[in-house]
């Protein structure tokens, strides 16, 4: 049985999505943007232009879904034809830092008719907000969050991205790597090990680890066991115990590092985030 590449994205990180815009639009708007959301919008007809910040514009004018990864101001024309469009906020648990934010373009769209499975379970997504019956909204955030899913899945399935994460977990050899870092994050990982479960040599693994994920294999490592150490304290664990689990063995180890990447302790952090 093939390894689920995103197993332990989402069960790591824990995906929430919330549905604001389900219906037609007629006039221009702007969604408020948060520090730690990306945004998916999904065209069910009509016409928009998407103007980003820096005044970057894409016409979109069949049934589409298009997201941004990170925050980005932007702001949603309809052009012609009544348009209807589907609009949420999304993010990973940690917001900001989590391991898919340096995987995509700041906006990546994409043609339901390129994937029709997703086109497929779009079909329930439109029908649910037309309708107005009772946990209406709770279905449509659920619904959100699954069609995010499968957006990332045909991303690796159909190869659409050169570089990042999903580029790497498409591979046929370095997906068996990354998927070992998410598995264990404890485990004492080096370039020799991580190798070997690529079934390649040492020097061929960290060149074309680096060319596809577009950062070194321990680059990576350490990312991964940071924002699951972030996530941890979220959920209140102690900094002792995250140690353990990530593999930096001792409550000082951690802090160290985390303190050398981000600027304050780990226990800083949470305060600040909670407050």
């Amino acid at each position: 049985m093939p390894q689920d590449r995103l197993l332990w994205l989402l069960h790591r990180f824990e995906l929430r999505a919330r549905v604001f815009q389900a219906g037609p639009l007629s006039c221009s708007a702007e969604p408020a943007i948060d520090a730690t959301s990306g945004m998916l919008h999904i065209l069910q007809a009509g016409t928009v232009r998407i103007v980003s910040d820096d005044g970057t514009a894409h016409d979109i004018c069949e049934p589409s879904a298009f997201f941004y990864m990170n925050p980005t101001k932007h702001r949603i024309e309809p052009l012609g034809g009544d348009v209807s469009i589907i609009c949420a906020t999304f993010e990973f648990g940690i917001g900001q830092g989590n391991p898919l934010q340096a995987a995509l373009p700041d906006l990546f769209i994409l043609r339901l008719a390129d994937s029709p499975l997703l086109e497929l379970t779009l079909e329930q997504v439109f029908r649910e907000s037309a309708e107005k019956h009772c946990g209406r909204d709770a279905i449509l955030d659920r619904l959100a969050e699954i069609t995010l899913i499968l957006v990332l899945r045909d991303l690796m399935d159909q190869r659409r991205l050169d570089i990042g994460l999903l580029a790497g977990l498409a591979d046929p050899k370095l997906k068996r790597a990354i998927n070992a870092m998410h598995a264990q994050p404890d485990h004492d990982w080096t370039l020799d090990k991580l190798a070997g479960v690529s079934l390649m040599s040492r020097a061929r693994f960290a060149e074309r680890f680096h060319d596809v994920v577009g950062m070194t294999p321990g680059a990576y490592l350490s990312d991964w066991r940071l924002g699951l150490a972030k996530s941890m304290l979220l959920k209140g664990a102690s900094v002792q115990s995250i140690a353990l689990d990530v593999g930096y063995g001792s409550a000082s180890a951690l802090s160290r590092v985390f303190s050398s990447r981000f600027g304050v302790s780990p226990t800083e952090w949470r305060r600040s985030v909670r407050a």
